[in-house]
């Protein structure tokens, strides 16, 4: 039986396992953290359809383990070929094809300084608001409900400042669907979303936003926050600009939430050197062409799915996964 090497364990990689395995080849997941599910591990609810996050997760890890797919956690590629990929002991896991679902990483928001991430007690990221919703309890640093809240957008993408010129894609429904899940929390609170531009580019994205603004009565602002700075009763005081009215805003909020965006992972640069791949300027996987070969490397045998190659929404990394499977089962001849 053909064996295809699949590096990465999240929902690319895990449905990339799944469809080989259908069409009779053996997929072998490579995954460096302790368990399967990359980044969907730590998510609350799934917009738009505020589906849990952990029924999909169950339902794909279900899925791998009735059909016996060999898995090989806490292991790192260090890196592969067609022909196999390099573990951390040294040895070389043979195989007949390689699928890249190493995903992406989360911006570091303590680069940006002046929003003050990790010095403020009470400014947060969205991945700081999915654990505390996954917890079951949202609070301020003193542990007392916020009454006002500002989401900042765009933390981290199209940022030439920070070489992060790329849109990460869902950081906008992101920061509805979190908006939304805190006026439901504390329907109390006054809620705000500071935004370059509002992107709902997915099926039911656009009729999400609207309901947050109609039945949540979330204020959309257009324009940046420029600076964050403390106040002495813990809240955070933040300046921006109203781009639409051109006037300068000053205000004072309870919760601060900068929702970042996706970068290409460190190890690209050396996975494509090893390999002989290319990559995006945005340092991104690049596919052989966007269109006819957009699961596909340059290098004959080596497929992409997910992530890996520019930021995604679940939805769009299950798919590719399947046709990564497809592509990379056609090769080894099956």
């Amino acid at each position: 039986m053909k064996r295809v090497a699949v590096i990465g364990g999240g929902v690319a990689g895990m449905q990339t396992a799944l469809r080989l395995a259908e069409q009779g080849v053996e997929p072998v997941i490579i995954e460096k953290e302790a368990e399967l599910g990359g980044k969907l591990r730590g998510w609350h609810v799934l917009f738009p359809s505020f589906t849990p996050a952990s029924e999909i997760l169950t339902e794909l890890r279900r899925r791998i383990a009735e059909r016996g797919i060999e898995v090989m956690t806490r292991t790192e590629a260090r890196g592969f070929s067609r022909e196999g990929v390099q573990l951390p002991d040294g040895r070389m896991l043979a195989c007949d094809s390689v699928v890249v679902c190493s995903g992406f990483t989360l911006f570091d928001a303590s680069i940006k300084e002046e929003y003050g991430y990790g010095i403020y007690d009470n400014v947060f990221t969205t991945v700081d608001i999915e654990r505390m919703l996954n917890e079951g309890r949202v609070a301020k640093a003193d542990g007392s409900r916020p009454k006002r809240i500002a989401f900042l957008h765009c933390v981290g993408s199209r940022d030439e400042k920070v070489c992060q010129q790329h849109c990460s894609k869902v950081c906008c429904i992101t920061g509805v669907k979190q908006a939304m899940e805190m006026r439901q929390m504390f329907p109390e609170a006054d809620v705000f979303n500071f935004y370059m531009d509002i992107r709902m580019f997915g099926p039911g994205y656009e009729e999400m936003y609207r309901e947050a603004q109609q039945k949540y009565n979330i204020h959309f602002i257009r324009g940046r926050i420029s600076e964050a700075s403390p106040m002495i009763d813990g809240r955070v005081q933040i300046k921006a600009e109203d781009t639409l009215t051109g006037r300068p805003l000053r205000m004072s909020v309870d919760m601060l939430i900068l929702i970042v965006g996706m970068r290409a992972n460190d190890d690209n640069a050396a996975f494509a050197q090893g390999a002989g791949l290319n990559r995006a300027p945005s340092g991104f996987m690049a596919p052989r062409d966007m269109f006819l070969g957009n699961v596909k490397s340059n290098v004959e045998g080596i497929f992409y799915a997910g992530t890996v190659t520019a930021p995604k929404n679940i939805g769009e990394s299950l798919n590719e996964g399947t046709a990564a499977a497809d592509a990379a089962a056609r090769y080894v001849g099956v």
